[in-house]
Protein backbone atom coordinates (compact mmCIF):
# COMPACT_ATOMS: atom_id res chain seq x y z
CA UNK A 1 0.00 0.00 0.00
CA UNK A 2 1.18 3.34 -0.65
CA UNK A 3 1.55 6.04 1.40
CA UNK A 4 0.57 9.94 -0.30
CA UNK A 5 0.67 13.39 1.58
CA UNK A 6 -1.35 16.01 0.12
CA UNK A 7 0.80 19.08 0.22
CA UNK A 8 -0.74 22.49 -0.26
CA UNK A 9 1.59 24.83 1.45
CA UNK A 10 5.87 24.55 1.85
CA UNK A 11 5.23 20.60 1.23
CA UNK A 12 5.19 21.79 -2.67
CA UNK A 13 8.92 22.84 -2.02
CA UNK A 14 9.97 21.32 1.24
CA UNK A 15 8.38 17.88 1.50
CA UNK A 16 11.38 16.70 4.08
CA UNK A 17 10.99 13.24 2.63
CA UNK A 18 11.88 11.08 -0.65
CA UNK A 19 9.00 11.02 -3.12
CA UNK A 20 8.55 8.61 -6.03
CA UNK A 21 5.87 10.44 -7.40
CA UNK A 22 3.78 13.63 -7.93
CA UNK A 23 1.08 14.78 -9.38
CA UNK A 24 -1.60 17.88 -9.15
CA UNK A 25 -4.09 17.15 -7.52
CA UNK A 26 -7.55 18.22 -5.76
CA UNK A 27 -9.41 17.77 -2.39
CA UNK A 28 -13.04 18.94 -1.70
CA UNK A 29 -14.44 20.06 1.44
CA UNK A 30 -11.62 21.96 2.36
CA UNK A 31 -9.82 25.14 1.37
CA UNK A 32 -6.13 26.75 1.71
CA UNK A 33 -6.33 29.74 4.28
CA UNK A 34 -3.82 31.50 6.30
CA UNK A 35 -5.69 30.81 9.47
CA UNK A 36 -3.13 28.81 11.86
CA UNK A 37 -1.04 31.44 13.76
CA UNK A 38 2.93 30.55 13.63
CA UNK A 39 4.89 30.62 16.86
CA UNK A 40 7.41 27.74 15.59
CA UNK A 41 8.18 27.71 12.19
CA UNK A 42 7.54 31.07 10.64
CA UNK A 43 6.76 33.63 14.32
CA UNK A 44 7.18 33.26 17.70
CA UNK A 45 5.23 33.87 20.90
CA UNK A 46 6.10 37.35 21.22
CA UNK A 47 5.19 38.04 17.23
CA UNK A 48 3.54 35.21 15.79
CA UNK A 49 3.12 34.60 11.92
CA UNK A 50 0.80 33.00 9.38
CA UNK A 51 1.01 29.63 7.92
CA UNK A 52 -1.45 27.80 5.63
CA UNK A 53 -4.16 25.51 6.89
CA UNK A 54 -6.77 23.89 5.48
CA UNK A 55 -10.30 24.72 6.78
CA UNK A 56 -13.43 23.20 5.86
CA UNK A 57 -16.09 24.71 3.73
CA UNK A 58 -18.84 23.46 1.89
CA UNK A 59 -18.06 23.52 -1.21
CA UNK A 60 -14.52 24.59 -1.27
CA UNK A 61 -11.91 22.77 -3.14
CA UNK A 62 -8.23 23.17 -2.62
CA UNK A 63 -5.99 22.24 -5.55
CA UNK A 64 -2.37 21.35 -4.52
CA UNK A 65 0.03 18.26 -4.67
CA UNK A 66 -0.52 14.69 -4.14
CA UNK A 67 3.34 13.51 -3.16
CA UNK A 68 3.81 9.27 -2.77
CA UNK A 69 6.60 8.31 -0.69
CA UNK A 70 9.43 6.22 -1.54
CA UNK A 71 8.24 2.78 -1.14
CA UNK A 72 10.55 1.93 2.31
CA UNK A 73 10.73 4.72 3.61
CA UNK A 74 7.36 5.28 4.77
CA UNK A 75 7.90 5.41 8.79
CA UNK A 76 10.38 7.80 8.55
CA UNK A 77 8.48 10.18 6.33
CA UNK A 78 5.68 9.75 8.78
CA UNK A 79 7.90 10.32 11.77
CA UNK A 80 9.64 13.84 10.06
CA UNK A 81 6.05 14.73 8.97
CA UNK A 82 4.70 14.69 12.49
CA UNK A 83 7.56 16.40 13.89
CA UNK A 84 7.25 18.93 11.76
CA UNK A 85 3.33 19.29 11.24
CA UNK A 86 2.04 18.43 14.64
CA UNK A 87 5.02 20.86 16.85
CA UNK A 88 1.87 22.66 18.46
CA UNK A 89 -1.12 20.44 17.71
CA UNK A 90 -3.19 23.07 16.09
CA UNK A 91 -2.74 20.65 12.76
CA UNK A 92 -4.57 17.97 12.90
CA UNK A 93 -3.31 14.54 11.13
CA UNK A 94 -6.11 13.05 8.52
CA UNK A 95 -6.73 10.41 5.83
CA UNK A 96 -8.32 11.86 3.32
CA UNK A 97 -9.83 11.03 -0.03
CA UNK A 98 -8.18 12.78 -3.12
CA UNK A 99 -8.08 12.90 -6.90
CA UNK A 100 -5.10 12.72 -8.98
CA UNK A 101 -5.48 15.14 -12.03
CA UNK A 102 -5.09 11.99 -14.32
CA UNK A 103 -8.29 10.71 -12.62
CA UNK A 104 -6.80 8.03 -9.97
CA UNK A 105 -8.39 8.54 -6.28
CA UNK A 106 -6.12 8.04 -3.36
CA UNK A 107 -6.38 8.38 0.51
CA UNK A 108 -3.73 11.02 1.21
CA UNK A 109 -2.13 11.94 4.71
CA UNK A 110 -3.39 15.78 4.77
CA UNK A 111 -3.17 18.27 7.69
CA UNK A 112 -5.96 20.20 8.33
CA UNK A 113 -6.70 23.24 11.40
CA UNK A 114 -7.93 22.29 14.41
CA UNK A 115 -10.88 25.06 14.60
CA UNK A 116 -10.77 24.91 18.19
CA UNK A 117 -7.09 25.66 18.54
CA UNK A 118 -6.06 28.71 20.08
CA UNK A 119 -3.59 29.05 16.89
CA UNK A 120 -6.58 29.34 14.55
CA UNK A 121 -6.88 32.78 13.59
CA UNK A 122 -9.01 34.60 10.78
CA UNK A 123 -7.38 38.37 9.18
CA UNK A 124 -8.56 39.97 6.60
CA UNK A 125 -6.69 39.90 3.85
CA UNK A 126 -4.66 43.25 4.79
CA UNK A 127 -3.69 42.14 8.21
CA UNK A 128 -2.42 38.81 7.13
CA UNK A 129 0.00 40.93 5.09
CA UNK A 130 0.96 43.25 7.50
CA UNK A 131 1.44 40.06 9.90
CA UNK A 132 3.96 38.46 6.99
CA UNK A 133 6.01 41.10 5.93
CA UNK A 134 7.84 41.29 9.97
CA UNK A 135 7.15 37.84 10.96
CA UNK A 136 10.13 35.71 11.65
CA UNK A 137 10.42 32.10 13.00
CA UNK A 138 12.74 28.95 13.23
CA UNK A 139 12.53 28.18 9.52
CA UNK A 140 13.01 31.71 8.08
CA UNK A 141 10.98 35.07 7.50
CA UNK A 142 7.41 34.46 7.02
CA UNK A 143 7.75 36.42 3.80
CA UNK A 144 9.74 33.79 2.22
CA UNK A 145 6.74 30.94 3.24
CA UNK A 146 4.35 33.01 1.11
CA UNK A 147 6.79 33.73 -1.89
CA UNK A 148 7.75 30.05 -2.39
CA UNK A 149 4.23 28.84 -1.76
CA UNK A 150 2.92 30.93 -4.69
CA UNK A 151 5.76 30.64 -7.03
CA UNK A 152 5.56 26.47 -6.59
CA UNK A 153 1.48 26.84 -6.88
CA UNK A 154 2.67 28.94 -10.31
CA UNK A 155 5.02 26.61 -11.40
CA UNK A 156 1.94 23.77 -11.15
CA UNK A 157 -0.22 25.72 -13.00
CA UNK A 158 -2.50 26.41 -9.97
CA UNK A 159 -4.26 29.48 -9.50
CA UNK A 160 -4.44 31.04 -6.00
CA UNK A 161 -5.94 34.58 -6.32
CA UNK A 162 -5.70 35.54 -2.41
CA UNK A 163 -1.77 34.37 -2.77
CA UNK A 164 -1.42 36.13 -5.30
CA UNK A 165 -2.92 39.45 -4.11
CA UNK A 166 -0.99 38.67 -0.77
CA UNK A 167 2.77 38.02 -2.29
CA UNK A 168 2.23 41.42 -4.09
CA UNK A 169 1.39 42.93 -1.39
CA UNK A 170 3.68 41.65 1.14
CA UNK A 171 5.91 43.07 -1.78
CA UNK A 172 4.89 46.59 -1.86
CA UNK A 173 4.99 46.46 2.33
CA UNK A 174 8.26 45.45 2.34
CA UNK A 175 9.58 47.60 -0.27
Amino acid sequence: MSLWVFGYGSLLWNPGFDVAEQAVAKLHGWHRSFCMSSIHHRGTEDHPGLVLALDAAENACCNGLALRVKPGTEDAALAELRERELVSSAYLERELPVTLQDGREITAVTYVIDPHHVQYIHLDLEEQARVISTAVGGRGPNTEYLYNTAAHLAELGIKDAELDWLSARVRDLTA
